[in-house]
């Protein structure tokens, strides 16, 4: 491989010399042949665990020698070299109840998950490609090794893995690959809610994330069934041209690739067909439906084990989507006082994005977000005081007039609003004269 770093050529290397073979294995190779820089560096070797320590002792370290995993640390960097393995049954739908090491590079390649992942390339780019992953790259498909059902029945996860390579790859999933995603996808319910929403955010990230999921919302459906009310739901408005699924999924594909903006695209009118109405005139409304899509998302982050942060972040962005926000200088300042400069530049791709998924002749707000827009970068650039830290006084300042306790905190909330709305400027004596008022 031309590419290849030289502390993962020196492992390959020393195997070879010890009377092994060693190969670069799986997604490095994939990576490597679409000509993007791969993340991770996988070996794999007909050495058993034991011999591999031995070549490599003192550097080697049994971190699962059931497995036939040993991590070699070669140029102060970590990589994995596996045994040649075959996989015993599986009875969890995630992993092998037992291993058994082999000889043979090809039956290590026919337990893999997909072609494009079962391929392998030594250190002089003598590429082993037994099930055609090259080829089904240069043509962009998808396809499981061997038969689907049984890849996906043995580890259900991989039904995931499958959605995210389409998404960040830009692949198609091949056909009877696809009928069988669909047909297994409630093996989903066997896997941890940890390792789905680590793979659902490597997939939302993708460049067509949008794509994937319009074709399958029945697989996300499974651990989000709140999702699925959303397929096909008219909105009956002539705000809106697309059904409310086909609108998250347009919103999904303009906003940039930031985790908690991309969540809260798809989910921020996952409560609307809770509250849809109709009125006499035909014309559908969702009324309190930001609040309710964020109870709704909180519900399914929490589902998922989202971090407490991250879930906090992507519900009050869904809380505040269709919030509107004057653009005058103090509205803005209120603004980042309640959401910080970081949340309320998100807030503001996501309205951008939500405004861009409806009927193009309402893509006229773009201008009215530009002005917010213009607002925030003016007060910014003026050191504009919108939180506690940037305040001329602080606790000490009011402890030395003789508050205490919890009424040091609400004076200089006080403090902060009476700033904010332009009722007293941000300068000591000034909010020193004022604190005898509050």
């Amino acid at each position: 491989m031309k590419n290849v770093p030289g502390h993962v050529a020196e492992i390959l290397s020393a195997l070879e010399a010890a009377g092994y073979e060693a190969w670069c294995v799986g997604g490095c190779v994939r990576d490597s042949l679409l000509g993007r820089e791969p993340e991770d560096w996988d070996v794999t070797t007909s050495a058993l665990p034991e011999e591999t320590m031995a070549v490599f002792a003192p550097h080697a370290i049994p971190t699962g020698l059931q497995h036939g995993t040993v991590t070699v640390r070669s140029d102060h960097k970590n990589v994995e070299v596996t045994t040649y393995r075959v996989d015993g049954e599986y009875r969890d739908h995630r992993r092998p109840e037992s291993v058994a090491f082999t000889r043979s590079l090809e039956e290590d390649l026919a337990r893999r998950d997909f072609t494009i992942n079962a391929m392998a390339e030594n250190a002089r780019g003598e590429l082993r490609d037994p099930f055609g992953g090259a080829e089904d790259l240069r043509r962009g498909l998808l396809r499981c090794v061997g038969e689907p059902d049984r890849r996906f029945e043995e580890d259900a996860l991989r039904i995931l893995r499958g959605l995210r390579f389409a998404a960040t790859l830009g692949l198609e999933i091949e056909a009877e690959t696809a009928e069988s995603i669909h047909r297994n996808r409630l093996l989903l319910r066997e896997i941890a809610a940890e390792r789905i929403r680590v793979e659902l955010m490597k997939l939302l990230r993708g460049n067509h994330a949008a794509r994937v999921l319009r074709e399958y919302p029945d697989v996300v459906g499974v651990f989000w069934p709140e999702v699925l009310p959303m397929v096909g739901f008219g909105q009956k408005n002539h705000h809106h041209c697309f059904d409310v699924w086909e609108h998250s999924l347009h919103a999904l594909e303009v906003v940039k690739k930031d985790d908690a903006l991309l969540w809260s695209a798809l989910l921020h009118d996952i409560g609307k067909p809770k509250c849809f109405t109709v009125d006499d005139a035909g014309t559908g409304h969702f009324y309190g439906h930001a609040q309710i899509s964020r109870d709704v998302a909180d519900v399914m982050l929490r589902r998922l084990k989202c971090s407490t942060e991250f879930r906090e972040t992507v519900v009050r962005l869904v809380e505040w989507h269709d919030r509107d926000i004057p653009r005058t200088d103090k509205s803005i300042r209120r603004a980042l006082r309640l959401l910080g400069e970081t949340d309320l530049r998100r807030l503001i791709a996501l309205k951008r994005a939500d405004n861009l998924a409806q009927a193009p002749a309402y893509h006229d707000r773009q201008l009215e977000l530009d002005e917010g827009e213009v607002i925030l970068e003016q007060l910014l650039a003026e050191d504009a005081c919108f939180s506690l830290k940037q305040l001329a006084v602080n606790g000490r300042d009011l402890l030395a007039l003789g508050l205490q306790g919890a009424e040091v905190g609400r004076v200089l909330n006080a403090l902060l609003d009476a700033v904010i709305n332009g009722d007293v400027p941000n300068e000591r004596e000034a909010l020193l004269g004022r604190v005898g008022k509050l």
